[in-house]
């Protein structure tokens, strides 16, 4: 059996609309460019035709993978989180501890992820650290650009 993909009830929502636009906009857009490609004959030297029938393919697989996630889904029930450990659906403020600086953010899975919007995964650097501690804690985080130290400042219901 998969392992079960945790999601949020919007992660699970986005992927389901996404899954949608992908199999009857975007297929028909498609499979108009390829028809419009071979009318202008020769198959074999028309870049055309090649670029819609990739782009027909890489559809097709991400139209496999959303399946795949939505099948094996598992959504969090976001009103049985509690504030005590931080977990998936936790959302925390946090100080940086190298800068003073403050964020917050909230654990998602990783087909969530949304940083830009404070989304970040549990499977990130940052969000597996934080992952099962409590308010006060003080975590290290192993990142690209190197360590940092991460005080956990609270979690929010």
């Amino acid at each position: 059996m998969a392992k079960p993909v945790m999601l949020t009830e919007e992660g699970y929502k986005k992927l389901q609309e996404e899954l949608e636009f992908l199999k009857t906009e975007k297929r028909t857009e498609i499979a108009e460019k390829i028809k419009v490609a071979r009318s202008y004959g020769d198959l074999s030297e028309n870049s055309e035709y090649d670029d819609a029938k990739n782009e027909q393919a890489i559809m097709e697989a991400r139209i496999v993978t959303i399946e795949a996630t939505l099948k094996n889904a598992q959504i969090i029930n976001e009103s049985e989180v509690s504030n005590e450990y931080i977990h998936l659906a936790s959302k925390v403020k946090v100080e940086l501890v190298a800068t003073g600086r403050v964020a917050e953010y909230k654990i998602v899975g990783s087909n969530d992820t949304d940083p830009g919007n404070g989304k970040i995964s549990d499977e990130s650097p940052v969000g597996k650290a934080l992952m099962g501690h409590k308010k006060g804690d003080v975590v290290e985080a192993e990142t690209p650009s190197g360590t940092i130290g991460i005080k956990i400042l609270d979690i929010i219901k």
